[in-house]
């Protein structure tokens, strides 16, 4: 699947490099001044998309076959996990965070016109072009962590090796640590929403009035409590990843009462959360899009530089909980 995916966008990216049009990234995005890539030339761009893309390819179809030793295996290791870094954290920026925050006001409120954008305004082509990057980049992760199990002599499934279990990675052990990373990335997230419940009053109660100069008008404070109000979900949701009703349904939920949570429903969405979280932080410093704020507004920004401790928190919190709840495996029968 990862092969034909990045064949797929490798061939689009060719497509790019032909005709000089469609390079979302770069010089080709006004909006991008959060982003890792802004600095990149469309006309070098395209053509480093495609070189990667399709060589990435290549190596997806080669991996299945191929078992190298020693330094050769160490450095496409590295290749391999180098893409999958350029993919998840380089190529997206704040905006994919944003919109995964937006996302619930958009389809509660889409049925009553509310709020007034345009969708094309919300969802652009850099935009869809993130998603398919941190899409393509799952899939590669996988694949290659899958390798690198079989080439180190453990089960392609799991991990697990021929010795015993033990360690970090142990149930007993990811359950302690695991414990301190919910937690963690819980907090964060309730803290940054707080400041804008705050704002949003503030504003209503008129005590503060915006800065015509910093934002267009009203409807980014509207944003922002909607952003805060997905963050205390959030935070909620990150603490199932470490207490009961994270494993097995509550009664109160109709037909799933009592029946186990599927370990993926938990995993996959704190995966994906982490990855947006974390590639969101890394383009804030460098843009200098956190000093265009400080002074009088500094309370609304400092709960951002948290971000990248909360991606981190929330990626390590999701790997305990499938560390702990993974079982037997189905294809080695390793122990859980």
């Amino acid at each position: 699947m990862v092969a034909a995916w990045a064949a797929l966008y490798g061939t689009l990216a060719l497509v790019w490099t032909a005709t000089g049009r469609g390079f979302p990234f770069g010089s080709n995005d006004p909006a991008g001044g959060a982003s890792l890539l802004r600095w990149l030339p469309a006309d070098a761009g395209a053509p480093l998309f495609a070189v990667v893309l399709l060589g990435t390819a290549v190596a997806a179809l080669s991996l299945p076959t191929t078992s190298p030793r020693g330094t050769a295996r160490v450095a496409l290791l590295a290749a391999g996990w180098s893409v999958v870094a350029l993919l998840l954290l380089v190529v997206p920026d704040m905006r994919l965070l944003a919109r995964a925050g937006y996302a619930p006001m958009l389809i509660v409120g889409a049925p009553f016109g509310w709020p007034p954008v345009d969708y094309a305004d919300v969802f652009t082509w850099q935009v869809v072009n993130m998603a398919i990057s941190v899409a393509g980049g799952l899939l590669l992760a996988r694949a290659l962590l899958a390798w690198q199990f079989r080439t180190a002599g453990a089960c392609v499934s799991c991990g697990r090796g021929d010795g015993p279990e033990g360690g970090w990675a142990s149930a007993r052990s990811a359950a302690r640590w695991g414990r301190w990373a919910a937690y963690t990335a819980a907090a964060i997230p309730v803290v940054y929403a707080l400041t804008r419940f705050a704002w949003l009053a503030a504003v209503l109660l008129g005590v503060m009035e915006l800065d015509p100069t910093v934002f267009d008008d009203d409807s980014v404070v509207w944003a922002g409590a909607g952003l805060g109000a997905f963050g205390c979900v959030g935070a909620v949701l990150t603490l199932g990843l470490v207490q009961r009703w994270g494993e097995v349904f509550p009664r109160w939920m109709v037909g799933l009462a009592g029946r186990r949570v599927p370990v993926k429903l938990a995993t996959v969405p704190a995966t994906v959360v982490a990855v947006f979280v974390t590639s969101a932080s890394l383009g804030m410093f460098p843009s200098g899009a956190m000093t265009k704020l400080l002074g009088g507004d500094a309370w609304l920004v400092l709960p951002m530089l948290l971000w990248p401790l909360w991606g981190v928190a929330l990626g390590a919190a999701a790997l305990a909980y499938h560390l702990r709840r993974r079982g037997a495996c189905h294809a080695c029968g390793g122990a859980g």
